[in-house]
């Protein structure tokens, strides 16, 4: 049976994974998800990964929340103390999502150690919650007081709506109450606090607190906290920051935070990418009950938006690290791409539940393309590093991190994988939708009869799924089987009769029988290495393509390849073969393929010699999630089809770049990345700065493989001014290091400084192979450059 390929659709994604976009359901399936407790993982592929973060990635994140004072700072509220607290002042939501992810994992792998730790931190937030309620360790150690005084910026919202999603996780996995009442008690608070009038008009600057509020209503059975995600839903919009911030409204762009206007009128993607998607997924949940149709139609055109125009083939959003989110439509860039870990979770959140309203498959597709590859690559293989920015290529400087000063996305992370059983199956008045593919079982009621449904399949390595159902007696039902968006071709039969011609409804397969035990489905889809090409108006991938196999996507790494990755092209009839390698990564399919080399020029100068006939190569493809679990290097998921040109630019192309001192939001290789700036002030996708350094005295340091004779440099600086805390420096030098010691070089005239230009020194030449930026900033302020170029002695 043929089945449409998405794939052929050339829509806007980076990945070119055009989505067939069908007309608006004529009827809301609004579907319930099988809870995670009532499914079972056994698989080879998600199984070891879940239980690698049950025994490695959830005890490093609470042992993280220790060392970086999280759980201190609630101690402190506990013991009323009003000096004291640590870190940001979100630092309350990551423990709860770690919490969330703990109770996830007590639920299907009892652990009474675990337990009890739970049992301790959560009377801890018992202890720290006030007599009214209220609950934020910040506000109760820091600015006592101040409570619900900048909603915009200071996440009071934002943390009780994680702690409400970990609560209400916690009585699933443990059925005690302990943790809800605290939750229930908060929730209380904040209902006395925000609505109608008589109650005050304000919602959450960071939103997630809507999607919990669902979660502890439908736990709980109290209406008024449906009616409080509602509130905050239907009154975003009203530019409410704008009066909390005393903004004049012809000065406001509330964009960033979804707040520019009204919640229905939204026509695209916008502003910071966690935020814009948990938003969404409130909003969804909200329209699955009320059924508004302006709001539905808003969740609809943003979701085109947001799939066909501004969505990477990793299943990410959010290009650009200024803003941690969108910029322009089409604007995917691969080298600088920030798409953060969180914001592919909360993607694949969103999807989730317009899955569930609609019942229908491209949603699902959409889930798990940002499962298979955005977010597994979110955590290395051994469970105790994290990636926060998730490039489509690297030089070999991106690597993951044990932690991060804003540490949303390690816990994140964990409660995705600890539950996510829960994004499996979905149940209809009489039919079992299956939305992704794992070996297990899975227990529910449907239509009315009980059901344990067997699954055996190698998925993702390979298409065959084969499903069992055990029924105590005959039950008619339907089992619908997403057919996925990648599949070129499937077939399925039951009891080893092929079905010639199935139903097919909004994407699944609908197999309506009455079932009885002994039968035997079985669904092959077909599963050939794809070459995936992006729409013509992504700038980025002009002349490239990407390899996908299923639902992974892939990418080349340079510790598989005989030769440098920056001198491979590849024919565009080129053959990739799917081959299992047990022993790598875990065990995956890799693809293997030929491309052509094309002899290493000396980029370092501005003469280029012709370059010889290009010879063929063998090389290798690995899963996208898997890359940076080895040998440090680069990487690319877009590769070309013509051989490359080299870098703008002179020999700092060439260089590795180290710097003194560099944060989560800062990437030091935008330094030398051959993007020049129009301005001080443009906000490029990868810059290096020293933020929140100020004061002090940072560098940034070339170093080249064997040494250069260099003779001058200029830097074109960056300055924020009027949006944020980096200014110009207040002084800088070139230093050489030669015989072991870093020296100033000897200057002809003087080092300038100024904005919106290139700032140039010429130098007696210096033999060396690295060269240091030293900068002096500012005593009030940070700094940063846009770029620093250098110039070899006979280039003058």
């Amino acid at each position: 049976m043929k089945t449409p390929l998405i794939l052929t659709t050339l829509l806007a994604l980076a990945g070119g994974q055009g989505l067939a976009v069908a007309a608006e359901s004529p009827a809301l399936a609004r579907l319930k998800a099988v809870p995670f407790t009532h499914v079972e993982v056994n698989d080879a592929f998600w199984a070891p990964r879940r239980e690698t973060n049950r025994v490695a990635s959830i005890p490093v994140n609470l042992e993280n929340l220790e060392k970086s004072g999280n759980l201190g700072n609630l101690r402190l509220a506990a013991a009323k103390a009003t000096n004291g607290f640590q870190g940001p002042v979100f630092m309350d939501s990551d423990v709860y999502k770690a919490l969330e992810a703990a109770a996830y994992s007590l639920a299907t792998h009892p652990d009474a150690a675990l337990d009890k730790r739970l049992d301790e931190i959560i009377a801890t937030l018992a202890a720290a919650q006030q007599p009214d309620g209220y609950l934020n360790s910040y506000y109760v150690v820091k600015e006592p007081g101040r409570r619900w005084t900048n909603l915009r910026d200071n996440h009071e919202l934002y943390c009780a709506g994680h702690m409400f999603e970990a609560a209400v996780a916690h009585f699933q996995a443990t059925g005690k109450r302990s943790f809800l009442n605290v939750a229930v008690k908060n929730a209380d608070h904040i209902d006395s606090v925000f609505g109608p009038p008589p109650k005050r008009l304000g919602y959450p600057g960071h939103p997630e607190i809507e999607l919990a509020l669902i979660k502890l209503w439908r736990v709980t059975g109290e209406q008024r906290y449906f009616n409080l995600a509602r509130f905050f839903i239907e009154n975003r919009g009203r530019r409410y920051f704008a009066e909390e911030h005393k903004t004049p409204l012809d000065r406001y762009d509330g964009s960033y935070w979804q707040d520019d206007i009204p919640i229905c009128d939204h026509r695209n993607i916008k502003g910071h990418a966690v935020r814009a998607a948990y938003l969404l997924s409130g909003a969804t949940d909200v329209a699955a009950e009320t059924r508004d149709p302006a709001l539905l139609k808003m969740l609809n055109r943003v979701w085109r938006n947001t799939t066909e125009k501004n969505m990477y083939l990793t299943g990410g959003i959010g290009p650009s690290a200024h803003n941690e989110g969108f910029t322009e439509d089409y604007d995917l860039p691969n080298l600088t791409a920030y798409q953060e870990t969180c914001a592919t979770i909360a993607l694949a959140q969103w999807n989730h539940r317009l899955a569930l309203l609609h019942g229908d498959a491209k949603y699902a597709d959409i889930l798990e393309r940002s499962l298979y590859n955005g977010v597994l690559a979110g955590v290395s293989q051994d469970g105790t590093r994290f990636f926060y920015v998730n490039p489509m290529e690297s030089r070999g400087t991106h690597h993951r991190s044990p932690w991060f000063g804003c540490a949303c996305c390690p816990p994140n992370v964990a409660r995705t994988l600890a539950s996510l059983g829960g994004y499996a199956y979905a149940l209809g008045d009489t039919a079992l939708y299956v939305n992704l593919f794992i070996q297990g079982s899975v227990k529910a009621t449907v239509n009315g009869a009980p059901l344990l449904l067997s699954v055996t399949t190698d998925y993702p390595w390979d298409g065959r799924v084969i499903f069992r159902p055990l029924l105590p007696n005959p039950a008619k039902f339907e089992l619908r089987l997403r057919l996925p968006g990648w599949s070129r071709d499937a077939a399925v039969s039951v009891n080893k009769q092929r079905v010639a011609k199935p139903v097919v409804e909004r994407g699944y397969l609908v197999l309506s029988r009455t079932w009885r035990k002994g039968d035997v489905i079985e669904l092959d889809l077909e599963m050939p290495a794809e070459r995936m090409t992006a729409h013509p108006a992504v700038r980025a991938n002009h002349n490239l393509f990407a390899l996908q196999r299923g639902p992974l996507v892939y990418c080349l790494e340079a510790c598989d390849q005989p030769q440098p990755l920056a001198g491979l092209s590849f024919s565009d009839d080129g053959v990739w073969k799917a081959e299992k390698e047990k022993s790598l990564l875990g065990g995956v399919v890799v693809l293997k393929g030929q491309a052509h080399l094309t002899p290493e020029q000396d980029w370092t100068r501005r003469l280029y010699q012709p370059a010889a006939p290009a010879r063929s190569t063998p090389v290798k493809a690995i899963p996208y999630y898997a890359w940076d679990n080895r040998t440090e290097g680069p990487m690319k998921v877009w590769l070309p089809l013509t051989p490359p040109i080299p870098p703008a630019g002179g020999p700092e192309t060439k260089a590795q770049v180290t710097v003194s001192f560099r944060n989560s939001n800062s990437q030091p290789h935008g330094i030398n990345d051959g993007f020049d700036p129009k301005s001080s002030g443009d906000q490029p996708g990868a810059l290096c700065h020293w933020w929140p350094h100020k004061d002090t005295e940072e560098w940034a340091q070339y170093t080249w493989p064997k040494p250069l004779t260099l003779s001058g440099a200029r830097v074109y600086w960056f300055d924020d001014t009027g949006r944020g805390g980096c200014r110009l420096p207040a002084s800088w030098r070139i230093e050489a290091q030669q015989g072991g010691e870093w020296k100033p070089v000897v200057v002809r005239g003087s080092y300038p400084v100024a904005k919106d230009q290139w700032c140039a020194v010429a130098f007696e030449p210096v033999t060396t192979a690295s060269l240091r930026l030293v900068v002096k900033l500012q005593k009030d302020f940070a700094g940063g450059a846009h770029e620093w170029k250098v110039i070899e002695a006979d280039d003058e």
